[in-house]
């Protein structure tokens, strides 16, 4: 009767430990909560305010006029929990992310998180007004619940190959409370899908695709990128959002539209970036022309790349001379 028991009593702790194990498995990887999980009572109310920075004072290298001119594409907010993301530095970037940051185009990106909405790892989804200018700005309110309480956002810089500016993972909650405000300085992504260099740059998709990363001032450190300025330890913010919370419950208020804000507001005031002329290498020497008894003067020239702009280098002189002697009298000695 006690082998009985025995036998009953270790098969049952071995069925416990295999539920344990299946429990785990499918609940995913455990986050532990180290003080940074939300534990508001209620959802919060936010006013967030787009502004883009983007001026050719502070970027005045190829800063697009025409063609089109800089703008900024609609902006996409998600609010969600650790279990989600919109996008990743360091990782490669989903379908969605290629065709916001390559074309514009939200649908993917919207779709994935409507999918994700179901397993309620997202929250709110939330889309502003484009910016028909460099700078300017767009903003909508947004209702974010303890649960899912980060913000991700992303906004297409037109025109660029693949390039964006963002937000990941954002917490708007700390501990049992809600922030206040909360502002964050933009700088610009390259989503890895599109190996361009400049803002105008054709399509050239990048094979196999990289992992999304952040331009800086010397990085791709190539003269030809658009956002190289090797002068600067790092570049001035191309935009930056601003989160204010509303003290009026979000339950008993209509909610407001996105829309794109007056131009009432003004823009940050950044120092002017020194732009450093660039040139062409020199071409080769032309004839050697002149009479025999004075000897003959040959030149060779090169052209201007850039420009020089706010107090940059200016640029060296574009020819040059030289003294030879012409073939002609060559011959004759």
């Amino acid at each position: 009767m006690m082998f009985s028991e025995h036998l009953t009593s270790g098969w049952l702790q071995q069925l416990l430990v295999v539920l344990v194990k299946l429990c785990l498995t499918s609940a995913g990887p455990l986050r532990p909560n180290n003080g940074t999980e939300c534990t508001a009572k209620t959802p919060a109310s936010y006013i967030l305010v787009f502004t883009g920075h983007w001026s050719p004072r502070a970027f005045p290298k190829q800063y697009p006029l025409f063609r089109p001119p800089a703008q900024w594409s609609k902006l996409v907010a998600v609010s969600h929990n650790h279990h989600f993301h919109l996008w990743e530095e360091g990782a490669p970037a989903s379908v969605g992310v290629q065709n916001f940051a390559e074309l514009g185009v939200t649908v993917e990106v919207m779709k994935t998180a409507k999918e994700s909405r179901k397993k309620r790892t997202v929250g709110n989804m939330y889309r502003t007004a484009g910016i028909p200018n460099g700078i300017g700005h767009s903003s909508t309110e947004m209702v974010v619940h303890p649960r899912n309480s980060l913000v991700s956002l992303m906004v297409k810089v037109i025109p660029s190959p693949d390039w964006f500016v963002g937000v990941d993972s954002l917490s708007l909650c700390e501990g049992n409370q809600w922030k206040q405000e909360v502002t964050v300085d933009l700088q610009p992504y390259d989503a890895g899908t599109d190996s361009g260099f400049t803002f105008s740059s054709p399509n050239f998709p990048t094979s196999p695709p990289e992992n999304i990363t952040k331009i800086t001032s010397q990085m791709p450190n190539h003269p030809a990128n658009s956002f190289y300025y090797p002068r600067l330890t790092e570049l001035p913010p191309l935009a930056s959002i601003k989160f204010t919370r509303q003290n009026r419950s979000p339950d008993r208020h209509a909610p407001m539209s996105n829309h794109i804000l007056p131009n009432s507001i003004n823009p940050q005031r950044f120092s002017a970036t020194p732009l450093d002329c660039e040139v062409s290498f020199w071409s080769s020497w032309g004839l050697c022309l002149g009479p025999c008894s004075r000897g003959g003067i040959r030149h060779r020239t090169r052209y201007i790349l850039l420009r020089p702009a706010n107090a940059g280098i200016p640029c060296p002189e574009l020819e040059e001379q030289a003294e030879c002697v012409p073939h002609s009298c060559m011959k004759r000695q």
